[in-house]
């Protein structure tokens, strides 16, 4: 658990070596897995935690089905559309460092603030593509923060419109109500 959570809180610290040791750590994608788990939870309480159970229940469901979205779409483009001459693609070791980088996102567990909602949204969007462009670079091996940074926006649109059409599709069939 200590090592859990130090990997954790290294990942939110942007630590270049964690992200190296992940690549490195087949063994890591159950850790990688429930901080995802755990970004999703703080995610959609955060943001539809008003609600209700189903709101935060779609909410949830919509930010793993997103958070798998980014991974592939920037597997896809990084891997074979944008690589670099050393890339050496692997989709799980991009899903292990993806994951990590997904910790920042726990923050979003305070957009239940009364008018603070976006600004947390921002901040914690911001932080996890900053997480996600270190650890893109190690894992695609790619030696271009640029190029990284542009795969993983790329990668991040796509999921979000994918997360906006699931929403809507979503909290209309359930009729929940955006509060």
């Amino acid at each position: 658990m200590s090592r859990f959570l130090n990997r954790f809180f290294r990942a939110a610290k942007l630590d270049i070596s964690l992200y190296q040791e992940i690549v490195d750590d087949g063994g890591a994608m159950n850790q990688a897995l429930i901080v995802v788990f755990i970004y999703s939870m703080a995610s959609a309480y955060g943001t539809f935690g008003r609600t209700g159970a189903t709101g935060i229940n779609i909410g949830m469901i919509t930010t793993l089905l997103g958070w798998y979205v980014w991974v592939f779409s920037t597997y896809i483009i990084g891997a074979r559309f944008l690589p670099e001459t050393r890339t050496k693609p692997d989709r799980k070791t991009l899903m292990r460092v993806m994951g990590f980088a997904s910790a920042p996102g726990v923050f979003r567990v305070l957009g239940f603030i009364q008018g603070f909602g976006l600004i947390i949204l921002l901040i914690a969007a911001t932080w996890m593509v900053v997480a996600a462009t270190v650890g893109v670079k190690q894992a695609l091996s790619y030696e271009s923060t640029s190029r990284a940074l542009g795969v993983c926006i790329i990668g991040l649109i796509i999921s979000a419109v994918f997360q906006l059409i699931m929403f809507i599709v979503l909290f209309s069939a359930f009729g929940v109500a955006a509060g």
